[in-house]
């Protein structure tokens, strides 16, 4: 009795076969501007009309196709053969993570699932590349060179006067880090000097190079330096003598100050005094003559300016 039981089940499970959700190809890599078929094969229990939905997954979660249209963005370059979608002249922001779900209301089990990656593949473009026009022997010196578009991440080479610099060299004077694009010298000499440019490259596409830059690299002047330190003493010994003297003199005293400024004060009320004669005596003028003053109304006039 136990034995015809437990035949029963086997038979029974072997014969139900929940939703199963498989990818010919979970990952895929395309160049730019190429076709992407993203990959989603199915097999239902019961279910004849199944729900197929395609997500993007990313930082949100955003639809692709649902209920039998794809969305908005979409609709002109990509179709649906079953379950698999085929994306049209992918670019680079079509990369990422796509979950093809599959419900199926009359399984046992209702939804099955499947994650297809895909890498847009980008060749190398020109990098940008920042060289030093100049610089002091034994300074620290670095190169940069960065290509941010290339799909997988470029590596880089550096070039001195059209020659290929090795990565690994004996008592070389530099470093390079062929993933980041930094050549560094730690103490540069006279013999680093030349014309630099660094190469981009990627297994999608032939190397980029920026343009050649000359970095030139000059001894210390410590002459100029020291004459230069010395000029500078010098200068601020003569303004302090200057002020020194000044305030040994009175010059920077407040007596002296005020009497400069009555002597102008003085000056300045004669021309005017001048000036007004002048013009009482001056024909066919256009200004109205002032009222005729008493000499005693003009002395007191002067003290009041004063």
């Amino acid at each position: 009795m136990f034995v015809s039981v437990a035949l029963l089940v086997l038979i029974q499970s072997a014969t139900v076969v929940p939703v199963t959700v498989t990818s010919r190809s979970p990952g895929v890599e395309v160049r730019e501007f190429s076709d992407a078929v993203l990959s989603c094969e199915f097999s239902t229990e019961n279910e004849k009309n199944p729900r197929i939905e395609w997500k993007k997954i990313d930082k949100h979660v955003a639809l692709v196709y649902f209920e039998s249209h794809f969305t908005e963005s979409l609709q002109d370059r990509a179709e649906i053969n079953g379950a698999t979608v085929t994306l049209k002249k992918v670019t680079r922001s079509d990369a990422g993570t796509y979950r093809c779900e599959v419900s199926t209301p009359k399984d046992t089990i209702t939804l099955g699932e499947i994650n297809v990656t895909l890498t847009v593949l980008v060749p190398p473009h020109t990098p940008s590349c920042d060289v030093p026009s100049s610089a002091l022997t034994g300074s620290l010196v670095q190169l940069r060179c960065r290509d941010h578009q290339s799909v997988p991440a470029a590596v880089y080479t550096w070039y001195k006067d059209n020659r290929a610099l090795p990565i690994h060299q004996p008592n070389a004077t530099y470093t390079i880090d062929e993933k980041t694009g930094v050549l560094m010298f730690q103490k540069v000499s006279r013999a680093d000097t030349g014309q630099y440019h660094c190469e981009a490259k990627n297994r999608v596409g032939p190397g980029k190079s920026c343009s050649g830059t000359r970095m030139q690299i000059d001894d210390l002047n410590v002459a100029a330096v020291v004459s230069g330190v010395l000029l500078l003493v010098l200068l601020l010994c003569l303004c302090a003598f200057g002020v020194f003297y000044g305030r040994r003199h009175g010059f920077f005293s407040r007596q002296r100050g005020r009497s400069f400024w009555i002597t102008q004060c003085h000056s300045a009320a004669h021309i005017s005094s001048q000036n007004l004669h002048r013009t009482e005596h001056t024909p066919n003028t256009v200004y109205s003559h002032p009222p005729k003053e008493e000499p005693q109304d003009f002395k007191h006039t002067q003290s009041f300016m004063l």
